[in-house]
């Protein structure tokens, strides 16, 4: 059983900052451009898991800046 992600551990980009990797507000997981819809994605896993196969509900979701999940932008 993969045990749940220890948010706490996992640093914030500020929205402010230049520098640094975006970073998902929900799960801390570093998100990679998505240059063609302006917005950030988990990196792929297997189905419905992140790339350290974590089980987190925004995976399939676009992100912003701020690394908040855009609801109803979904991977596909």
């Amino acid at each position: 059983m993969i045990q749940p992600t220890n948010r706490s551990a996992w640093p914030i980009r500020p929205a402010d900052s230049a520098s640094g990797p975006i970073t998902c507000a929900t799960c801390g997981c570093r998100l990679k451009v998505d240059a063609f819809e302006e917005s950030w994605r988990h990196f792929p896993g297997s189905t419905g898991r992140d790339a350290r196969g974590c089980r987190v509900e925004c995976v399939g979701l676009a992100h912003d800046a701020h690394g908040l999940a855009v609801v109803g932008r979904s991977a596909g």
